[in-house]
């Protein structure tokens, strides 16, 4: 009986096409020969020697940085000034050269492949055998990046954004953790327990602030722990409340990214855009708990509450808010909840709105011309009034700037408190909404104006600045016929 065959079934491939295939290579101790002395070479050979391969450099008018290179090597790197001759080639493990002529290239790049070497010819991709990628160095972590020569700068900029995102201390984590597998194999011979390990230690790794000499006991610790069948020593996790800055994404500093990538849970305020939470790691749980003045929100009691009552269940507790924390955030009640509760917790500043404002504006607000002071104040009390307890006489100051942070519905009240105080009427006012976002909107006006009840926009976060600063705003042409209005103070 004739068997009979399975019809033939082609397998998808798991790969898309690679432009070329990303490898590391191990260069210590090994001959690469370097052809050519233009400050090109001088980048390349510098790579080559960190990553401890010997060089010989052939050139008849070497780049001067090539013969401090050379001085400074100990005799890794070995300058020999002429042309380059066949026999450089042998035992060379790659050559790599800096020549313009094509014809030159091609004779070069062809006596290294008889010899089976590998060739690149700087900037003639048709001549390389290979090609450099950009370099993120954490070593021994060593991100490569290639774009095919298609667009180098767009490989710059994927470089620097990992940068931001990949603390300089993973490199000193990684060397610490290198160190330790044998006797992590001593201490957790479950591969599971293993595993566990692994995942504490990335958490730990992308996190700054661990002195290396210190790593060895926390890993010891972390192993002792999961040997004691617990996840984390504890069983706490933390809290970290994190400044989000006004709402641009690109205002958000690198040390809240990284929070924000290790974060478990992320408990956030509705001045919170979309696109800061974008950047923050996948997996997490995102908590809005939507505090609004004046209108519906979470008590900050409850708030305080859910961070604890997380951390306490063992997660790590991103609290992001709007801004600067530490500027009219109420972040002192969260910081008290958790110490009474004995939950470790951090704070990483942002940009504040006013700050923002100041850039958007493009003024100074402590204008040595008109400013000596800069003040801070909230537009709101507890009760959603102007504070009773403003020093008015001090806010009514002429050489200062004052800020008004959730002032929308008490400002034409402060406003004519001002002037009874002394502040002129004429002096100029920008209200803005939406700082920093697309959908920024500024009003140019004076302190009569907001004192006769100026139309404020409505359900959006708005900052008013006040004070003589203001008329180098003039500059910016922000708000057309108003701009001359704010550069003389026309009293009222």
């Amino acid at each position: 009986m004739t068997p009979t065959l399975a019809p033939s079934v082609t397998r998808a491939p798991r790969l898309a096409p690679l432009a070329k295939l990303p490898i590391f290579l191990d260069l210590a101790g090994r001959r690469m020969l370097l052809v050519g002395g233009g400050e090109p070479v001088v980048w390349k050979a510098e790579l080559l020697a960190a990553a401890g391969a010997r060089l010989d450099v052939v050139a008849p008018e070497p780049h001067p940085d090539l013969a401090e290179l050379a001085a400074a090597s100990g005799g890794a790197v070995v300058l020999h000034r002429r042309a380059w001759r066949p026999r450089d080639l042998d035992g060379a493990a790659i050559v790599i050269a800096d020549e313009e002529d094509e014809a030159e290239a091609a004779r070069l790049r062809q006596a290294a492949q008889a010899r089976g070497l590998l060739v690149n010819v700087i900037d003639k991709p048709a001549f390389c055998d290979f090609q450099f990628g950009t370099i993120v160095n954490r070593s021994p972590v060593v991100i490569g990046i290639m774009t095919d020569g298609a667009a180098p700068i767009l490989g710059q900029a994927i470089r620097r954004r990992i940068e931001a995102v990949v603390p300089a201390s993973l490199a000193s984590w990684t060397r610490t953790a290198k160190g330790f597998r044998e006797r992590l194999r001593a201490l957790l011979p479950g591969r599971s327990d293993r595993r566990l390990f692994w995942e504490g230690f990335v958490d730990r790794a992308l996190r700054t602030g661990t002195p290396e000499t210190e790593q060895p006991a926390e890993l010891e610790r972390l192993a002792g722990s999961i040997a004691a069948g617990r996840r984390r020593e504890s069983g706490i996790g933390e809290v970290v409340i994190v400044g989000a800055g006004p709402g641009d994404p690109e205002l958000l500093t690198l040390k809240a990214m990284r929070e924000l990538q290790a974060a478990d849970v992320i408990v956030y305020d509705r001045l919170v855009t979309p696109g800061v939470l974008e950047l923050a790691r996948r997996e997490a749980r995102r908590i809005h708990v939507g505090k609004e003045g004046h209108g519906a929100a979470c008590r900050q009691e409850d708030i305080s509450s859910l961070v604890v009552d997380l951390a306490l269940a063992g997660e790590r507790v991103v609290r992001l808010k709007g801004g600067d924390p530490a500027v009219f955030g109420r972040t002192g009640e969260e910081v008290l909840a958790c110490r009474e509760a004995g939950v470790p917790v951090r704070i990483v500043p942002g940009v504040t709105t006013a700050s923002a404002a100041a850039a958007s504006l493009n003024v100074s607000l402590t204008h040595r011309d008109h400013a000596q002071r800069l003040q801070f104040v909230t537009g709101h009390d507890r009760h959603g009034e102007l504070p009773a307890d403003l020093d008015i006489a001090a806010l009514a100051n002429p050489r200062s700037t004052l800020v008004i942070y959730m002032g929308r519905r008490t400002a034409a009240l402060l406003a004519r408190k001002l002037i009874g105080a002394g502040l002129p009427g004429g002096t100029p006012v920008v209200a803005l909404a939406d700082v920093s976002r697309p959908e920024e909107t500024r009003i140019a006006a004076r302190l009569c104006d907001l004192a006769q009840g100026l139309v404020l926009p409505e359900r959006r976060p708005v900052i008013i600045v006040i004070g003589a600063a203001l008329a180098a705003a003039a500059e910016t042409r922000l708000s057309g016929a108003l701009c001359g209005e704010l550069a003389q103070a026309v009293p009222c």
